[in-house]
């Protein structure tokens, strides 16, 4: 019996990586091979020296194929079997061993929205604009709801692979969704969401539309497009100083630009003030506040422990780099308080 396994991996487009694919055929699932690319042919390498290696780091059952088939994501390495320069997940691997007895974990909100050619799904096709937002948001009915039929066979995918998928809602623009990853560890959480990204790509093509993460999909008065992120070490579980002592460290000299620096392309478009978002250049932390930066859900205020959630990351942030710095900046901190 043969099994296709479909090796998936982030390439080195810049500003914003795309995800790469293809199918290598096996004669045993259990046995995953180290496979190589062409590296020339995404962004990750020179024409005169261009092989580079896919490291299996995860697999999941292929729900699209069925049967014994696999998905299988990868880490880049160079032919020295080093790290590539595009690869964040090695990045992110030590930080998470690091801070593993703090026991950090994160839920990722991602949304994104429905292209048909060039303009959101829902949108009239001969120019012009739909109502303003307001009813699409969690709505039902055709006059409010546009793509479902993908968002629902996307989620069903997804659980048969058994990818960590907490639930799925309409968001405020025609043909803009969101799918919730979480709660897991650090490296967990980013594989989960690149797969669940790759199986997002793979359903919309199969109904000739483009799924983007596009920070600004709609110039105007439309919501931008994000993914926001929950965050939660054991301390933070069990106590309300530590949140705020995490929320500080997000907000410490130096920390906010470093962080959105790296938040995803078109930052700025997206966090302007308006539209449920601080501006990106301030920072801001507050209870029940979707206009801060970062926000402690009321629930959390009430019981005194909980999460945090961080409403800067863009929708196209590479959930490897989000998780680090996240990790980096409120677990040394935490760790250092702990100390004192």
């Amino acid at each position: 019996m043969t099994i296709k396994a479909e090796y998936i991996w982030i390439d080195g487009t810049q500003p914003t990586a795309k995800l790469r694919s293809k199918t290598k055929i096996l004669a045993d699932g259990n046995k995953l091979p180290r496979w190589g690319f062409d590296g020339s042919s995404t962004n990750q390498a020179e024409g005169h020296s261009s092989d580079l290696v896919l490291e299996p780091v995860f697999s999941c059952p292929d729900p699209i194929r069925g049967g014994d088939h696999l998905l299988v994501l990868c880490e880049v390495l160079n032919t020295d079997l080093t790290p590539h320069s595009s690869n964040t997940r090695a990045l992110l691997r030590p930080l998470a061993e690091k801070f593993a007895d703090q026991e950090p974990i994160f839920g990722i909100e991602q949304e994104y929205t429905f292209l048909k050619g060039e303009r959101p799904l829902g949108f009239p096709e001969g120019g012009g604009f739909p109502a303003p937002q307001g009813g699409y948001y969690c709505g039902v009915g055709a006059g409010e709801i546009f793509g479902r039929e993908i968002v629902e066979k996307h989620l069903d995918l997804c659980l048969a692979a058994g990818l960590g998928l907490s639930g799925i809602n309409a968001e405020v623009m025609p043909g803009q969704w969101e799918f919730q990853v979480g709660a897991l560890p650090p490296l967990e959480v980013s594989d989960h969401m690149w797969v669940a990204r790759w199986l997002l790509h793979r359903t919309a093509e199969e109904f000739g539309v483009t799924a983007s993460l596009d920070a600004k999909p709609a110039k105007g008065d439309w919501n931008g497009a994000g993914a926001h992120t929950n965050f939660s070490t054991r301390a933070m579980r069990e106590g309300y100083d530590p949140i705020i002592t995490a929320c500080e460290a997000l907000g410490a000299d130096g920390k906010p630009l470093e962080h959105v620096r790296q938040y995803g392309t078109g930052i700025e478009d997206r966090l302007t003030g308006a539209h449920e978002t601080a501006p990106w250049d301030e920072f801001s932390y507050g209870a029940s506040d979707r206009g801060a930066s970062v926000r402690i859900p009321w629930q959390v205020e009430v019981e005194k422990k909980g999460y945090i959630e961080d409403r800067r990351p863009n929708a196209n942030v590479d959930p490897y780099v989000v998780t680090r710095l996240i990790v980096d900046t409120c677990c040394t901190e935490l760790a250092r308080r702990e100390q004192v």
